[in-house]
């Protein structure tokens, strides 16, 4: 007889310690596909990517603009708390996917041609520049519906004691895959010809963005709660009423502020004041997060399930805290600030960005999650991630217009050394409020590095 060829699944494991049946298993796995396929997406279809500050560039963008651009996909989140409280009441979480959401994706392919069929009127108004703020702010409302129906989903389809070592496996595939996407994006930007670069690159990020919603469309439509009806004014009383995600709330809007403040400018000070190339910006850049996440993120998914969120968040914070300052050393041509920003950081923030997710399940109860994570989703994108960026911009063009920072110390770098100082302020006196059920601490987390230190010697 002959005997199948087995291959082994990355989350089997995971599935057969959870028990889960089969029908749960390819839900789990198709939500898999799908955040690959968005993640492939994201290093094209992202208002910071290095193809999306390309091509505004190439039309005429300034500073404020890409804080514009970054803040109008989180004034959308503004719609996530109208949205939860229709998907509590309707539960048709893959109706509303693989309709709004799916439609506003499409949207990404035509991106590259906004140049062709949008007139350059000059003067003022910038109306190719508008157009991508249009178009970008219609696909963010369809995020906003697709945010608030797939992480509440995943939440019902898993079960508490392997979610965060999934949304680390997750990711070091995730990464793993954007490295080579990365690769290939890259070089496509630096050597495809100027009038048909953006078409075809946006073309395959489109793809990967409609790729990603589909496959929800394979997924098991499951609720472990009731429909649940609330009022507008009834969401925040509850999700305010929670002490627990009340102080994450707020510290994460800050922290949110502290980030958006200033790593929004920095793909664009690297590609038009640094000069680097497209490639270098995905090497050092997307590649070497990427490398750093596959590496670090699976332990860090470890770590939170033996020590807990708190005590792991207290350690990554404070790198991500301080990381900004390498950039105070970049000159024109260097790489070496954004490699070290990228590969140094990612390895921290990656756990800090799951030990969040993880925060905010564990803190929000199951019948009102949708609610509560559009509220999280709402506040720490206007708040935070807008006001910051928004704020950085304009100091940017203040300090531009006055021609202040002019020297080494240039007006890019004051800016990201403010942005260290507001995160090293959070760490400090926000993050030890964060309540947390571990008994563990920071110390025990670095205690725990000992044994992998001395293998890596």
């Amino acid at each position: 007889m002959h005997r199948r060829l087995s291959i082994p699944h990355p989350l089997g494991d995971l599935y057969t310690e959870a028990n889960l049946p089969q029908t749960i298993r390819k839900s789990l796995n198709a939500i898999l596909m799908g955040n690959l396929f968005g993640t492939l997406s994201g290093i094209i279809c992202s208002s910071g990517s290095t193809a999306m500050v390309g091509l505004a560039t190439s039309l005429g963008a300034n500073d404020m603009f890409f804080g514009i651009i970054t803040a109008i996909t989180q004034v959308a989140a503004l719609l996530q708390i109208p949205f939860s409280m229709l998907v509590n009441r309707t539960h048709k979480r893959k109706e509303y996917i693989l309709t709004y959401g799916l439609g506003s994706r499409l949207l990404w392919l035509i991106f590259g041609f906004v140049p062709l069929i949008i007139p350059n009127a000059g003067g003022v108004i910038n109306l190719r520049l508008w157009t991508l703020v249009f178009l970008i702010g219609i696909i963010s409302v369809g995020n906003s519906m697709v945010n608030v129906c797939w992480f509440p989903w995943f939440s019902d389809l898993s079960p508490i004691g392997i979610r965060s070592r999934w949304l680390s496996v997750r990711d070091a595939i995730m990464q793993a895959s954007s490295v080579i996407f990365g690769l290939i994006s890259a070089f496509l930007l630096d050597n495809l010809p100027e009038s048909s670069r953006y078409i075809i690159i946006f073309l395959i990020g489109g793809t990967c963005a409609t790729m990603d919603l589909a496959c929800f469309g394979f997924c098991k439509e499951v609720y472990n709660a009731p429909p649940q009806k609330m009022s507008f004014f009834g969401v925040f009383k509850e999700v305010f009423g929670n002490k627990r995600f009340r102080r994450f709330l707020i510290t994460w809007t800050v922290w949110a502020f502290a980030i958006n403040f200033g790593a929004v400018y920095m793909n664009p000070y690297n590609l038009n004041e640094i000069g680097l190339t497209y490639m270098q910006m995905m090497l050092f850049g997307t590649i070497a997060a990427a490398l750093a996440t596959i590496g670090m993120e699976p332990l860090w998914g470890r770590m939170i399930h033996r020590f807990g969120c708190k005590p792991v968040m207290r350690v990554t914070m404070f790198v991500e805290a301080v990381i900004p300052l390498v950039y105070l050393m970049s000159v024109k041509g260097s790489f070496i600030p954004m490699l070290l920003m990228n590969l140094i950081g990612a390895m921290f923030w990656c756990g800090n960005n799951l030990c969040a997710n993880n925060m905010q399940l564990n803190y929000s109860p199951n019948e009102t999650r949708a609610s509560y994570i559009a509220v999280f989703a709402c506040v720490t994108a206007l708040a935070g991630t807008t006001l910051g960026s928004l704020a950085g911009g304009a100091l940017l063009d203040h300090w531009k217009a006055a021609e202040t920072f002019t020297g080494f110390f240039d007006r890019y770098k004051i800016l990201f050394a403010c942005s260290a100082g507001l995160r090293f302020m959070v760490w400090l006196f926000l993050m030890p409020r964060l309540e947390d059920d571990s008994t563990y601490s920071a110390k025990d987390v670095l205690k725990s590095f000992r044994p992998h230190v001395r293998r890596a010697r």
